[in-house]
């Protein structure tokens, strides 16, 4: 029976190899997409295995998660990466603990979070998150509303934004999947010639586990895969 390491070290691997084929496929390298891996149903023991099978980069979707983990877990090698929602009112206590804030999803966040690393001196790399789906249960801004804000954006301080972000629609088919990462990417592409200096749009946040092969093939270079990493792992 293998052990959780093992396991782990195993799905890894087969996620890797499938993330390294879909950027053969797309033109580019293995090393153009980092794997996000999603921590936000494991504990320790899974941690452990995911950093022992090379995994630096952890996505977590609570921020009560991430206080808990990243306490729990301080003396390890973690990039923290907030994928999910993040309350104004958790900016706080979440902003010092993660490399990358993925879910930039509105200017009121994105302004408290400018005032809040303003008073602890803090940079913070960030991505712009976007419905492409239009899916009224998903946060983020309209497609139609990233353009005339990015100047805004720019010029709050101690944000680095880096790409955007988005999810595909809940409960379609990969075809559908496609066409939603073939959205933020095309919008990508048309704000990338007006966009202000201040701001990158390199990165784009967007797979998880069912779909994180078309992501890359439409161009993503972060993917958030949870569920692929744990199979046949009790947690």
């Amino acid at each position: 029976m293998p052990t959780i390491t093992q396991r782990i070290a195993e799905n890894v691997a087969g996620v890797r190899q499938a993330i390294a084929d879909a950027a053969a496929r797309s033109g580019r390298r293995a090393e153009d997409v980092t794997l996000i891996a999603v921590s936000k149903y494991v504990g320790v023991a899974e941690i452990d295995a995911l950093l022992a099978a090379g995994c630096r980069d952890l996505g977590e979707n609570r921020p009560q998660d991430l206080w808990r983990k990243a306490e729990q877990l301080g003396d390890r090698p973690i990039r923290w990466h907030m994928i999910g929602h993040l309350q104004r009112n958790k900016v706080r206590r979440t902003l010092p603990l993660v490399t990358l804030l993925h879910a930039g999803d509105s200017w009121r966040l994105l302004e408290a979070a400018s005032q809040h690393l303003q008073q602890s001196g803090q940079m913070l790399d960030v991505l712009i998150e976007v419905n492409v789906s239009g899916d009224v249960s998903k946060t983020g801004f309209g497609p139609e509303d990233v353009e005339p804000l990015l100047p805004q954006i720019a010029q709050l301080p101690h944000l680095r934004v880096r790409g955007l972000m988005a999810m595909a629609r809940w409960g379609g088919t990969l075809d559908d999947a496609r066409r939603d990462f073939v959205r933020l990417r095309e919008l990508r592409d048309r704000l990338a010639a007006s966009c202000p200096p201040e701001i990158s749009l390199h990165e784009l946040s967007m797979g998880m586990s069912g779909d994180f092969e078309v992501a890359i093939e439409e161009g993503a270079t972060l993917v958030r895969v949870g569920s692929a990493l744990y199979e046949g792992v009790e947690t």
